[in-house]
């Protein structure tokens, strides 16, 4: 495999944090960005660090983020050529597009009969994970950085000590009561 070039590495960048954008919206990071879409005052996947998910080894998805950005590339530019669009050329196809062309091709991509439907749904998934749980990211350092996703879902800081407790219950309740030999580390005795 060839190193990627830094025009490539742009492309495929920019490719992907629109993509990111679009499954979940966030605000820009300065007037001039062209990734994201802007159609959110929040934070969305890329604040929340999806390119970091997606990037990462573990994940899986690393060696085919140029390709991926490429089909998705060419996806965009027969989507605007079947809607008499035309994108700026002075950024990615997928990129040009505005947000609610983005999201129209993005639902033709992930629909059930979309044949390439799997590798769409995994990046996505990326994207939600990245936002819905910072999953490459240490908890309480997401939550001490000011992660939008998990400050947006609600998730509380630990205690001073570092552990999370929580004093009140879920429903209001508890659900059963405790068994009597119970240890006060709320192992069974």
């Amino acid at each position: 495999m060839q190193p990627e070039t830094p025009e490539a590495q742009q492309v495929r960048v920019l490719t992907l944090e629109a993509f990111a954008d679009t499954i979940i919206p966030g605000v820009k990071r300065s007037a001039d960005d062209r990734a994201i879409a802007g159609v959110s005052t929040d934070g969305g996947a890329v604040e929340s660090g999806a390119l970091a998910l997606m990037e990462d080894p573990a994940g899986g998805f690393a060696l085919l983020l140029g390709t991926l950005s490429e089909a998705l590339n060419a996806h965009a530019t027969g989507y605007a050529e079947a809607n008499g669009l035309t994108p700026d050329p002075t950024v990615p196809p997928f990129v040009a597009l505005a947000f609610d062309h983005r999201t129209a091709l993005l639902s033709q991509l992930l629909a059930m009969e979309g044949p390439e439907k799997e590798m769409w749904v995994g990046l996505a998934l990326f994207s939600n994970m990245a936002y819905d749980s910072a999953a490459h990211m240490n908890t309480r350092d997401a939550l001490a950085a000011g992660h939008p996703g998990l400050l947006a879902i609600g998730i509380t800081r630990p205690d001073d000590d570092g552990l999370w407790r929580f004093p009140d219950y879920s429903y209001g309740r508890p659900l059963s009561r405790l068994h009597p030999h119970t240890t006060p580390t709320g192992s069974p005795a």
